[in-house]
């Protein structure tokens, strides 16, 4: 309902924008009071009391209301966008002031900081861009959001952990490293407040404190993009987020931290956060109800588990994030530890291995890929390979020696039990499972360097060991050595060279790729990964250039497939069309076989001609080996 009796307290406002405000309220009675009269007021006098000014002012006047339990409305200056936000009021004149009129049937919780109110955030430490207002990104186009994530991105350097010591309103301890928090009550539109909407309600008597603690650029890289670019809402807290609800904290930090309220009065840690329940009756505006979670049960929550809590995190992160994140001291021993073991030859490592070679060279000459597949899942050839890319990664001569060692004792174990199986076996023919592994190219050690990653990332987390498996069926180690074995046994340098070189791939990859993956993982400082960095990356060049040059000639093959595929021709009395076209090349020349489809039987002038067509059409001599079938 309409107050008639009402205190108009003033502060730095212009003069013309108070007479707007005058001539609005002629018909009301209204008294006009600068704020420098406010404590000669008799306030029980007045049922209702008006405000405006900056944010400083209209709290003086807030904590007047609080005092003497009275109604308050703001009129908020046209600049006071973040405000009109906060509290849902309206930009235009004549709306803000009958909002402002209206007495709220309902009250709203007032948050303090160290008895400061805090209207719209408290920000402790640096928290870019949880303090930020979405209305940064109002009307920006996607260049302005780009260019506004890499300032953001510019500040990361400056950004540094500090340990922190929360202790909330049941005297509960919480310890962890963060850069930044911020505190906050109502749903203001930060990018804080987005992040934890359906937590937010200003009537449970609970404040939320939104804590930044990234523990890498690219994990804090991640969030900024989809926070300023893309606008994305996540439905769940980042990785880099932390989160905390309670009625009151006390935050002490690990070196004083600046407090900044409302973007204007400083203090300094600790600092007491605390929300006084359903304290002041303000008018707001009707969507600032409609915002409100109805999910908060009135009980305290914390998820901060994901966030740094550790000493040795919280000292190296102290000092600057790092580019990459960084592995615990007990994630790293445990790892250390079992890629050391695995890195030995032991005699369940090599009768794991001669079993799976045994299945892999039967299952190459039946032809039966399922064989094959069972031998991949047998092969423990991964475990040194892994091994020696952590020797590599972090500079371990003896790791790298031993992971070094296993896979050449296992290389020339499956060379020689496929070769005595192939010398054995009366049977000399290439099937399609051996001949798909003699054509190494580029994207071999694409599928190696993927492979490699995901083998590094699995044998990192307990949880997805079992994904090895995947791994080793992508990858295939065994199968080639053993392809190559098939070639020694059978005298066929080509067959043996060709295989090999497949399987130096997918070592090279894995090695490479694997190491990458364990510096991203953190298991390696990048100063000290560097130099066995750049010397597989220069291995992985070397091994590229063969199958780069294989990948250009399966390019040159598919082209000339599609060329003479399906080829129309009049040949004289006859009309032919080209099929199932095969490429074999030799050493002098390469062999065009094909099947061609005639409506009768060729003379030889025609198939002179149907070769000459041949030829023109790919743009080189060839030679035609062609099957006939004839249409009826």
């Amino acid at each position: 309902m309409s107050i008639s009796n009402v205190a108009y307290f003033y502060g730095t406002v212009e003069e013309a924008y108070l007479d707007k405000i005058k001539t609005q309220l002629e018909e009301e009675k209204v008294a006009y009071f600068p704020l420098s009269q406010m404590c000669s007021i008799e306030f029980d006098n007045f049922a209702h009391l008006i405000v405006s000014g900056t944010l400083k002012e209209i709290k003086e006047v807030l904590e007047l209301a609080l005092r003497y339990d009275k109604s308050v409305g703001i009129v908020p200056m046209p600049k006071q966008k973040e405000l009109m936000k906060t509290f849902e009021l309206s930009s235009r004149l004549d709306e803000s002031i009958s909002q402002a009129l209206l007495r709220s049937e309902e009250k709203i919780d007032i948050l303090f900081s160290n008895d400061e109110i805090v209207l719209q955030e408290v920000v402790i430490g640096d928290a870019p861009p949880l303090d930020q207002f979405d209305s940064t990104l109002k009307e920006k186009s996607l260049f302005g959001r780009i260019k506004l994530f890499f300032h953001t991105m510019g500040k990361v350097k400056d950004l540094h952990h500090t340990k922190m010591k929360l202790t909330d309103a049941k005297s509960n301890e919480i310890k962890f490293s963060a850069v930044g928090l911020v505190g906050i009550e109502y749903n203001n539109a930060t990018f804080a407040s987005k992040l934890i909407s359906k937590q937010i309600n200003s009537s449970d008597g609970k404040l939320s404190l939104v804590i930044l603690a990234p523990i890498s650029m690219v994990q804090y890289m991640g969030y900024l993009f989809k926070s300023l670019v893309s606008r994305w809402t996540p439905e769940r807290l980042p990785e880099s987020v932390g989160y905390i609800r309670s009625s009151a904290l006390k935050i002490e930090s690990g070196r004083p931290l600046t407090v900044l309220i409302d973007s204007d009065v400083k203090q300094e840690t600790p600092v007491q956060l605390k929300t006084k329940e359903k304290a002041l009756a303000l008018s707001v505006g009707e969507k600032f109800w409609e915002k409100q979670s109805q999910e908060t049960n009135g009980k305290d929550s914390i998820k901060i588990d994901h966030l740094p809590s550790d000493e040795e995190s919280a000292g190296y992160l102290s000092k600057s994030i790092p580019f990459f994140s960084h592995a615990s001291q007990e994630q790293y021993t445990t790892l250390f530890a079992n890629l050391r073991e695995e890195s030995r030859t032991s005699s369940t490592f090599m009768t794991l291995l001669i079993l799976a070679t045994m299945i892999a060279t039967f299952g190459l000459f039946i032809n039966s890929s399922s064989v094959i597949i069972g031998a991949m899942l047998l092969a423990p050839l991964m475990q040194p390979i892994v091994s020696l890319s952590m020797g590599v990664l972090r500079q371990d001569s003896a790791l790298e020696l031993a992971g070094a060692k296993t896979i050449a004792a296992g290389v020339v174990i499956v060379v020689l039990t496929s070769a005595l199986i192939a010398w054995f076996i009366p049977i000399e023919k290439l099937t399609s499972e051996m001949a798909g592994r003699l054509s190494p190219t580029i994207l071999d050690l694409f599928v190696a360097i993927v492979s490699g990653a995901a083998a590094a990332y699995a044998k990192s987390n307990e949880k997805i060991l079992g994904s090895l498996a995947g791994v080793a069926i992508a990858v295939a180690l065994v199968p080639p050595i053993a392809v190559a074995g098939i070639g020694l046994g059978w005298a066929d340098w080509h067959m043996f060279s060709s295989a090999f070189l497949l399987f130096m791939t997918n070592l090279v990859g894995i090695v490479f790729a694997a190491a990458f993956t364990f510096v991203v993982l953190g298991f390696s400082p990048i100063h000290i990964a560097k130099k066995g960095i750049i010397t597989w990356m220069l291995i992985v060049a070397f091994v590229a250039m063969p199958l780069y040059s294989s990948f250009e000639k399966m390019k040159e093959d598919i082209h000339i497939q599609k060329m003479l595929a399906n080829l129309h021709l009049n040949l004289g009395q006859n009309e032919v069309t080209l099929t199932h076209i095969v490429l074999v090349k030799h050493a002098d020349k390469l062999e065009v076989r094909c099947e061609v489809i005639a409506s009768g039987f060729l003379n030889k002038d025609e198939k002179v001609l149907l070769k000459e067509v041949v030829e023109k059409t790919i743009g080189k001599e060839v030679e035609v080996i062609a099957t006939f079938r004839y249409r009826l």
